[in-house]
C-alpha cells in the first residue's frame, strides 16, 4: 500500500467502535493443570494456590485459555469480519505496521481445572490519529469477555498501535557507533544499576524470609515483606531458555555494526534467581539450554555498561 494514501475519515473509524471484534470465541482446551505448571515454571510462580487438588489458574492467565495458537480458531469463531474490516481499512491508508500497546484485566472468579472457556470480544473504541516516536497511527482498544462454564469470569482490554512507522533520521557520521537503549532507572532499582556501576550483580533478599528476588521489587513475593538487603551473585549460571532476534536489526547489539541476528537468554544464576541478557563468546546459533556462563561487564558506549554473560564454544 502506498504511503501516501489518503486517511479514512475519522467518523467512517468510529462507526466500528461497539462492533464485533470476536464471536462464539471457545478455548481450545478446558483450564488444566499442565498448562497451570508451564505458567508457573516460566514466571517463576511458585505459589501453593496453583498447585495441587485444590489449584486455581493464576489470575493473570485469562487471555491464555483464548488464545487459538498457530492454528487459529474454526472458522466462524475467533476474530470476526467486522474487525479485519477495520484493519485493512488502516492498512489501506498505509498504517501497515501494529504493536500491542497495553492491556487490562478484570478478574470475577476464580479458573480452576475443568473450566469450559467461551468469548466475546467487542471493539471498543478507536483513538484519533496520534503521532509516536514509533510513527503515526491509530490506537484500536478492543475489549473480550470471557466465561468460565457459561459464568462471567473476567474481562481483557487490549490496545495495540496501528501506525505509519517515522521516516529514520539521516545516518550521522559512518565512524559514530549506534548507541545501545538506555535502562530506565527508578527508586525501585537504583540500587541495582550502582551496584553495575561497581561491577557487583546485587539481588534482593527479603529480611523477614530470606527470599531471594529478581528483578528487583519493591516488595516480598513470598511474604509480602517490605524490607530487605542484598547479597552479591557470584558470578555462575546456565543458559535456562533463550531467543534469537533475527528482526528488527539492532546495529548496537552486533558488534560487527550490521544488526545481524544475535541471542537474548534467560540465565539462571547459581543462586536460584533469573536474569535477561546477552551470552557472549559464541555466535548466537551455538547458544543452547544448560549451556555454562560466566558474568562479566561490558562497556556498550562511554555512558553505559552491561552485565553480560560469557559462554565458550566447548562449555
Amino acid at each position: 500500500m502506498r504511503d501516501d494514501a489518503p486517511d479514512p475519515p475519522y467518523e467512517r473509524l468510529t462507526a466500528y467502535a461497539g462492533r464485533p471484534a470476536a464471536t462464539a470465541g471457545t478455548g481450545k482446551d478446558p483450564v488444566n493443570l499442565p498448562m497451570i505448571r508451564h505458567w508457573c515454571e516460566a514466571v517463576g510462580d511458585t505459589s501453593p494456590a496453583y498447585q495441587g487438588p485444590d489449584a486455581v489458574a493464576p489470575p493473570t492467565m485469562l487471555q491464555a485459555w483464548t488464545m487459538g495458537g498457530l492454528a487459529g480458531h474454526p472458522p466462524g469463531t475467533g476474530r470476526s469480519a467486522a474487525y479485519d474490516e477495520l484493519l485493512g481499512l488502516l492498512d489501506g491508508a498505509g498504517y501497515t505496521s501494529v504493536v500491542a500497546t497495553d492491556c487490562e484485566q478484570e478478574y470475577l472468579r476464580p479458573l480452576r481445572p475443568g473450566d469450559l472457556i467461551t468469548f466475546d470480544a467487542v471493539i471498543e473504541a478507536v483513538s484519533r490519529r496520534k503521532t509516536t516516536k514509533l510513527g503515526t497511527g491509530y490506537f484500536v482498544t478492543t475489549r473480550m469477555d470471557v466465561r468460565a462454564d457459561g459464568e462471567p469470569a473476567g474481562t481483557h482490554r487490549f490496545r495495540i498501535l496501528k501506525y505509519r512507522p517515522a521516516q529514520r533520521r539521516s545516518a550521522k557520521a559512518k565512524d559514530e557507533a549506534p548507541l545501545r537503549p538506555r535502562p530506565v532507572i527508578n527508586r525501585d532499582n537504583a540500587g541495582f544499576w550502582a551496584g553495575v556501576a561497581e561491577h557487583r550483580l546485587l539481588i534482593q533478599r527479603c529480611t523477614g524470609c530470606a527470599t531471594l528476588r529478581f528483578p528487583w521489587l519493591p516488595g516480598c513475593n513470598a511474604c509480602a515483606g517490605q524490607e530487605w538487603d542484598t547479597v552479591e551473585a557470584s558470578g555462575e549460571g546456565t543458559v535456562f531458555s533463550h531467543v534469537v532476534m533475527h528482526h528488527p536489526s539492532f546495529p548496537a547489539f552486533d558488534t560487527s555494526g550490521e544488526g545481524g541476528p544475535h541471542a537474548v537468554a534467560l540465565i539462571e544464576l547459581a543462586e536460584g534467581v533469573r536474569i535477561v541478557g546477552n551470552v557472549v563468546g559464541v555466535p548466537y546459533d551455538k547458544v543452547r539450554i544448560g549451556l555454562p556462563v560466566r558474568l562479566e561487564f561490558l562497556r556498550t558506549d562511554p555512558d553505559l555498561e552491561l552485565p553480560v554473560f560469557r559462554a565458550s564454544e566447548g562449555g
